[in-house]
C-alpha cells in the first residue's frame, strides 16, 4: 500500500493574521500528515474542523490575511515560505487539487479542454501546441469517463453537469501527474450516481499517474471504501488517525465514535445517532479538549488539559478517556430519541395528497422565439422541441399519518413535483387532489384556507427566512396570515420552538446569527407552526454535516409520531430514506419508474434504475464496502429536453444491453407501463423487463 514518503508535514498552523485593533486567530493548530506513495489518506470532521483549510495551505493556496507556518515538505522539499513564482512551478506539476465547487474553479470563458491543456503547455517539455494539448485533454477527458469527451473538451464549463465538470477538474488535476493530489470534497452536493462515476475517476487518475491522494470529506461512507488510512480533525486539531480498518471498526475518541454513528445506513434500520452541541467557533475553544462541551464521558481534566495523541500499532487518539470510549458503542454514547411508530393494522387511511397524470414543461433557454446557434444544427425546430420536461407523467399518492419519499437523481422532478403541489394552483396537466379538494377549482378563499394545511421546509433555510426578523416573527407570520389572536400566537411560537429544540432566548434573534443546522430546525419550526395536515421536505438534509443531519432527522423522525403530519420527502440520499420514510416512489426523467414499502424496494429492487441507485450508497463499513458489488450507472441523467420514445433509461440501463435485439426494439418504441402487485400494500414497476422480485410482479 505505501511507498516511499512524498509529503510531510509537520507542525503546520494556519492563522487569521493579527492588527493594531484585533488579535490573531489560529483556525489550524499543529497538523502533523504523512502520506505515502500511492497511498489514500482520507481527511475528514464536520464543517470548521480546518479540513479544507489544511488542504489550501498545502499548495499555498490560503486566502488574504491568513498566515501559514510550520513545514510542509513535498519530495522533500519544503514549500512554506517558497516564493510564489516557484510554487506555481511546483502546483500541477507535483502537486494538484481537485477543487470541491469546479464551475468556479474553471475559468467560465476559455473552454474546458483549452484550460486542462494550459497545465501540459506549462510543464511539459517539449512544450505541446494548442491543438497536440487539446487532443492530449480530450484524451485524459475520456480516461476519467466523460461522455462524448472531444464535445466536452470544446464546452464551456457551464455547458457541462456538475458530475462532467467534477470529472474535468480531475482531469485537469491528472494531467501533470503529480505525485499527490489533494481532493477537497470532490463529492458533496452529488447525486449517489454520479459520486460514483467521480470516485471511480479518482481511481483511475490514481492508478494513471500513480499518486498519492489525500482526500477531504465528511461523507464517512466515501472514506470508508476510498481510504487506506483515516485522520479524524475536530478544532483545528488532530484527535485521531488510523488505519481505516481500525478506525472503523474501534474508534477511541467519542467524536469519532459520533460521527461514526451519525451516518445514515441503508443497510439497516438502526437509527443514527445525534451528536448534541455545535462545533466551536475559530479560536473558541478553551484550554482543554476542545470537543469536552459536547462530549458524554467528559471530566474536570478534560475541560482543563489539552489532550496529546497517543496510542500504538499506528492508530493514536487525543482523549483522556480514551480507554473506556473504547468500551461505548455510539448508540451508548448519543443515543437517538425513542420513536414511537403508530401501530400497524386496520383499514387502510385516507389519501392526504394524489396526483394523477401530472405534467409539466419549461420553455428551453435559447429556445422558440429566441435565437440560438444551435436552432440551426437540424433546420426549423417545432414549438414541442423548444421546452424542458421537467415532469412528463406522476401518479402518486400519501397516505394520512404516512412519509412517503421522492427519490432520484437531480433533474428527475422531484423538486418540480413538489412546488406544483404547493402552488396550489391549475396544473398544466393531470389533477392534485390535497385533503380531497382538487386544486384547479380552488376559489381564492378556498386556497387560502387550505394554504395552512400545506407547509414546505425548503432545501436551503437561509433563502426562505428573513434575514431582518427575528426568530419569533418568523415562526409566528403563518399564525399571523391566519389571524390568530395574539396570546394563543405566542404561546404556538414557544411550543413549536421548544419542540425543535430552540429555547426563548432564540426568538428574539435574526437568522443569521444560527449555524446550518439551527437555521433548518427554525425553517421546520415555521412549518409546523400552522400545524399542517401536510409536509413537504425538499433535501432538508443535504447541505448539512453529518453529525447535524442527524439531529435535524432525529427531529423528522419524532414529528412522525402520532398525530404527526404526513410527509412528502424529496430526497436523492437512500441511506436518509431507509430511515425516514415508510413508502417510497422513484423518479426518472419525469416518470415515477417504482413504488412500495421502503423495505420492499430496498431488499428486492425491480427496477434496473433502482438498483443502480441503491448499489450507489456508500456504507460507512470498510470491510463490507469492500464485498459490494455494484455495476456502475454510465452516462448523465436525461435533463428531458430533446423527446425521446419508448423507455427514457435504456441508454443507461444494464439489462438493456443484455436483451435480445427484438426486445430492446420494444425498449426503444414503447414507454413502459406501470405493472401492480399487492405486495406490501401496493407495490408497482414501470419497466418491461424488471429484475426478479422474489415477491413476484405482474401486469
Amino acid at each position: 500500500m505505501t511507498g516511499d514518503v512524498v509529503l510531510d508535514v509537520r507542525g503546520l498552523r494556519v492563522g487569521r493574521a493579527g492588527s493594531r485593533r484585533a488579535a490573531g486567530v489560529p483556525l489550524v493548530h499543529g497538523v502533523d500528515l504523512r502520506l505515502h506513495r500511492g497511498e489514500v489518506l482520507g481527511l475528514v470532521g464536520e464543517s470548521g474542523a480546518g479540513k479544507s483549510l489544511t488542504a489550501l495551505a498545502l499548495l499555498g493556496l490560503c486566502p488574504p490575511g491568513v498566515e501559514v507556518s510550520g513545514s510542509v515538505r513535498l519530495l522533500g522539499r519544503e514549500l512554506v515560505g517558497l516564493p510564489v513564482r516557484e510554487l506555481a512551478r511546483v502546483r500541477g506539476r507535483h502537486i494538484a487539487m481537485v477543487f470541491q465547487d469546479a464551475l468556479s474553479a474553471f475559468t467560465p470563458v476559455h473552454r474546458v479542454g483549452d484550460q486542462i491543456g494550459e497545465v501540459l503547455r506549462i510543464h511539459q517539455r517539449p512544450r505541446p501546441g494548442r491543438e497536440s494539448a487539446l487532443r492530449a485533454a480530450t484524451e485524459l477527458l475520456d480516461t476519467v469517463g466523460v461522455p462524448e469527451p472531444d464535445r466536452a473538451a470544446r464546452s464551456y464549463p457551464h455547458q457541462l453537469s456538475g458530475g462532467m465538470r467534477q470529472r474535468a477538474m480531475i482531469a485537469m488535476a491528472m494531467a501533470g501527474r503529480p505525485e499527490v493530489i489533494v481532493a477537497d470534497e470532490p463529492t458533496s452536493a452529488l447525486d449517489v450516481t454520479v459520486r460514483a462515476q467521480v470516485l471511480e475517476a479518482l481511481s483511475t487518475a490514481r492508478r494513471a499517474t500513480g499518486a498519492a491522494l489525500l482526500l477531504v470529506s465528511h461523507d464517512l461512507g466515501v472514506v470508508a471504501g476510498t481510504a487506506d488510512r483515516v485522520v479524524v480533525m475536530y478544532g483545528g486539531r488532530i484527535v485521531e488517525s488510523a488505519g481505516v480498518d481500525a478506525l472503523f471498526a474501534r474508534p477511541r475518541m467519542p467524536y469519532t465514535k459520533g460521527l461514526i454513528g451519525a451516518v445514515p445506513r441503508i443497510d439497516g434500520e438502526t437509527p443514527p445517532t445525534p451528536v448534541p452541541g455545535e462545533p466551536p467557533s475559530a479560536g473558541g475553544s478553551g484550554p482543554g479538549c476542545a470537543f469536552a462541551p459536547r462530549c458524554p464521558l467528559a471530566e474536570q481534566k478534560c475541560r482543563e488539559l489539552l489532550p496529546e495523541l497517543r496510542g500504538d500499532d499506528g492508530h493514536v487518539a487525543a482523549c483522556h478517556r480514551g480507554d473506556e470510549a473504547v468500551q461505548r458503542s455510539s448508540v451508548e454514547l448519543f443515543p437517538p430519541s425513542v420513536y414511537r411508530r403508530p401501530p400497524a393494522g386496520g383499514p387502510e387511511p385516507e389519501p392526504v395528497l394524489r396526483i394523477t397524470g401530472l405534467a409539466k414543461s419549461f420553455p428551453a433557454p435559447g429556445g422558440f422565439g429566441a435565437w440560438s446557434p444551435w436552432s440551426l444544427r437540424r433546420g426549423r425546430r417545432t414549438v414541442a422541441e423548444h421546452v424542458v420536461r421537467a415532469v412528463e407523467s406522476v401518479d402518486l399518492e400519501v397516505r394520512r399519518g404516512e412519509t412517503l419519499a421522492l427519490v432520484g437523481e437531480s433533474g428527475a422532478g422531484k423538486s418540480t413535483t413538489l412546488l406544483e403541489v404547493m402552488s396550489l394552483a391549475v396544473p398544466q396537466s393531470g389533477t392534485i387532489e390535497i385533503l380531497g379538494q382538487d386544486t384547479s377549482s380552488l376559489s381564492r378563499d378556498a386556497a387560502r384556507r387550505l394554504r395552512s394545511a400545506v407547509q414546505i421546509v425548503p432545501q436551503d433555510p437561509m433563502s426562505s427566512l428573513d434575514p431582518r426578523m427575528p426568530v419569533g416573527d418568523i415562526v409566528a407570520e403563518p399564525l399571523w396570515v391566519q389571524r390568530m389572536p395574539a396570546d394563543r400566537v405566542a404561546a404556538r411560537v414557544a411550543e413549536v420552538l421548544r419542540l425543535v429544540g430552540l429555547g426563548p432566548q432564540d426568538m428574539s434573534v435574526c437568522p443569521h446569527r444560527f449555524s446550518g443546522g439551527q437555521r433548518q430546525r427554525i425553517a421546520i419550526a415555521r412549518a409546523l407552526a400552522a400545524r399542517p395536515q401536510l409536509l413537504l421536505l425538499d433535501e432538508p438534509l443535504s447541505a448539512l454535516d453529518v453529525s447535524v443531519g442527524a439531529g435535524i432527522l432525529d427531529l423528522l423522525r419524532r414529528l412522525r409520531e402520532d398525530p404527526g403530519p404526513s410527509c412528502l420527502f424529496v430526497s436523492h440520499d437512500l441511506a436518509v430514506v431507509r430511515q425516514m420514510a415508510d413508502r417510497v416512489a422513484v423518479m426518472h426523467a419525469g416518470r415515477v419508474v417504482e413504488t412500495g414499502e421502503v423495505k420492499e424496494v430496498f431488499e428486492w429492487p425491480a427496477h434496473p434504475y433502482t438498483r443502480a441507485l441503491l448499489d450507489a450508497v456508500s456504507v460507512p463499513d470498510p470491510a463490507l464496502q469492500r464485498t459490494r458489488t455494484a455495476v456502475a450507472l454510465r452516462g448523465d441523467p436525461s435533463t428531458g429536453g430533446e423527446y425521446v420514445t419508448g423507455c427514457r433509461f435504456r441508454t443507461r440501463c444494464p439489462v438493456f444491453a443484455s436483451l435480445r435485439r427484438e426486445e430492446q426494439r420494444r425498449c426503444e418504441r414503447e414507454i413502459p407501463a406501470t405493472l401492480k402487485t399487492a405486495v406490501g400494500g401496493g407495490r408497482s414497476v414501470a419497466c418491461h423487463f424488471p429484475l426478479t422480485d422474489p415477491r413476484g410482479v405482474s401486469g
